[in-house]
């Protein structure tokens, strides 16, 4: 059984400040209308087809995986422990990111 890990938005934010890297897994349209500031975007959809651009270089720090809500982004991350990849679920997404009072970016 593969166990994922998860953290806050203030936990996210943290990571942010320090340069860590954070992949949204929302459709194009959920994406548009406001993320993380500069999450990489790419769908749940197609998350096995960019396994790479996830790791990316993969320095030691793990990637924090967001959706709305923290459903598909559990989701994608139990998928991609089972990689290999260094991953941390967002509880609660971007609906407890706007709710938190953190900015947003959009497209």
């Amino acid at each position: 059984m593969t166990v994922v890990t998860s953290a806050t938005v203030t936990d996210l934010q943290a990571a942010l400040v320090r340069g860590e890297r954070v992949v949204d897994v929302r459709e194009k349209h959920e994406y548009d209308r406001g993320h993380v500031p500069n999450a990489m975007h790419i769908p749940m959809s197609i998350v096995p087809l960019r396994i790479q651009d996830i790791k990316g270089e993969q320095s030691g720090e793990p990637v924090w995986i967001i959706c709305e809500s923290g459903a598909r982004s559990w989701r994608v991350s139990d998928y991609l422990t089972r990689q290999g990849v260094s991953v941390i679920n967002v509880e609660g997404g971007t609906s407890a990111w706007k709710a938190s009072g953190h900015p947003l970016e959009f497209v």
